[in-house]
């Protein structure tokens, strides 16, 4: 690794290296799966030698990952997922761990970031964790192909593994990728409660708006639009869905909340959030029927659900900033009406808070650093393609959490086990 492009790093500021490691220690005691899953590797040491790359949210959780990584034996190069979703001081931090490379500042171009990516790339690594599938998408696109000892990669968002499958259902998707996002430890912290609690936080950093008494609108139902909605009406907003699934929108409405068409919603919100992973969720049609002060949030990975250059056309009476990250768009007319875009229309959770909180990442990374270690032990066996998270590794993570919380559970007993996988338990014999 020393002769690689990883072997040095960019950061903004490699002074902040001790603040950097104040966040992550914070970050740390609130993650014991992950600390447990560190102390194992640093005992075994199966990731020995192997190359790393990483492209995620450059955060003090995201640092406790690398640090298991690298107590597994790894060599470990980061990059952003986000360019709004770096915290500088943790980045400093990690360049400054032995055997790890960084390259990530906070607020880069469009062009830095595509340049970090593409270092990451040109270091061949031999495993890659993705939040968005830019690593691997960028190594399928290359003349060279992939790395002539690639073991595979991991995908951390439901926006990655919708690319990942249109590439395999192409059928140019060469190698092993197992879906964490999939994985029920990770859908249920990482999607229901952390997305759900970190959306609203973001948001509420970003403006300092009452929620209560407010109507939401909600874009998408899945696993984090569900968790949105629910803590939304927690704190006193009046909540309204939008969904293309029938199964969803019926859920949504059984669960109590209003269900209509995007166009019926965009004149009775105040507050929108999208969180769908589609581009053009909210457009043209959409601002022209918001009324005056109408709050404008993504919670999907990339920033094109909010049509921008859309948005951008409607604003006949100006753009200015009034907060620090909130863009106000006039729309001019008789009744001129402003819209508030929150971060730049990136993921608010991210680019306006902190993201969610350390407990939620100890499962996401958990599970990430043990698809590492399957990945390595099983090389040369996994076929080319998407493959869900192995069962013992959600088990396993869901063991060491409960154990964290100092939670005991039941077993079943042999006769148990029996009468529940065979079929001659039946109370009428053959």
């Amino acid at each position: 690794m020393s002769d690689s492009p990883l072997s040095s790093s960019s950061v903004a500021d490699p002074a902040l290296a001790d603040a950097g490691r104040d966040r992550i220690e914070w970050a740390d005691a609130q993650m014991p799966v992950l600390r447990s899953i560190r102390e194992r590797f640093a005992a075994t040491r199966p990731l020995e030698g192997i190359a790393v790359a990483a492209c995620l949210h450059v955060t003090a959780e995201t640092a406790n990952l690398v640090r298991a990584l690298l107590a597994g034996g790894a060599h470990v190069a980061l990059s952003a997922a986000n360019p709004l979703s770096t915290q500088d001081e943790v980045a400093a931090a990690i360049a400054a761990e032995a055997g790890a490379t960084v390259h990530a500042r906070r607020g880069e171009d469009m062009d830095a970031y595509v340049a970090h990516v593409r270092t990451l790339v040109e270091g061949e690594p031999q495993i890659t964790l993705d939040d968005g599938a830019d690593l691997l998408t960028v190594l399928h696109a290359r003349p060279a192909g992939l790395p002539a000892n690639f073991l595979g990669g991991t995908e951390e968002t439901t926006t990655g593994l919708v690319r990942l499958r249109g590439l395999q259902d192409s059928g140019r998707l060469n190698c092993p990728v197992l879906a964490v996002n999939e994985a029920r430890t990770e859908r249920l912290f990482n999607d229901h409660y952390g997305t759900g609690q970190s959306t609203l936080d973001g948001i509420l950093r970003a403006t300092n708006l009452l929620l209560a008494g407010r109507t939401v609108v909600i874009f998408g139902y899945g696993f984090t639009g569900k968790g949105i909605a629910l803590r939304a009406r927690g704190a006193g907003a009046q909540v309204i869905v939008c969904e293309v699934d029938p199964m969803r929108a019926l859920e949504a409405r059984m669960e109590g909340f209003q269900v209509m068409p995007a166009l019926d919603a965009a004149g009775r919100g105040e507050i929108f959030i999208t969180v769908t992973g589609a581009p053009g969720v909210l457009t043209t049609e959409h601002f022209l029927q918001m009324t005056d002060g109408a709050v404008l949030a993504n919670a999907g990975h990339f920033d094109v659900e909010i049509d921008l250059p859309a948005l951008d056309a409607v604003a006949t009476g100006g753009v200015r900033e009034v907060l620090p990250l909130v863009t106000q768009y006039e729309i001019a007319g008789e009744t001129p009406r402003r819209l508030n875009l929150l971060a730049q229309g990136r993921v608010v959770n991210l680019a306006a808070g902190q993201g969610h909180p350390a407990a939620v990442m100890d499962m996401s990374f958990a599970n990430q650093a043990l698809a590492a270690e399957h990945l390595a032990q099983g090389a040369g066996t996994l076929s080319a393609g998407v493959h869900p998270v192995p069962d013992a590794i959600d088990r396993e993570v869901a063991t060491l959490k409960l154990r964290s919380l100092g939670v005991r559970i039941d077993t079943l007993n042999t006769e148990q086990e029996q009468y529940l996988h065979h079929w001659t338990q039946a109370p009428v014999r053959p």
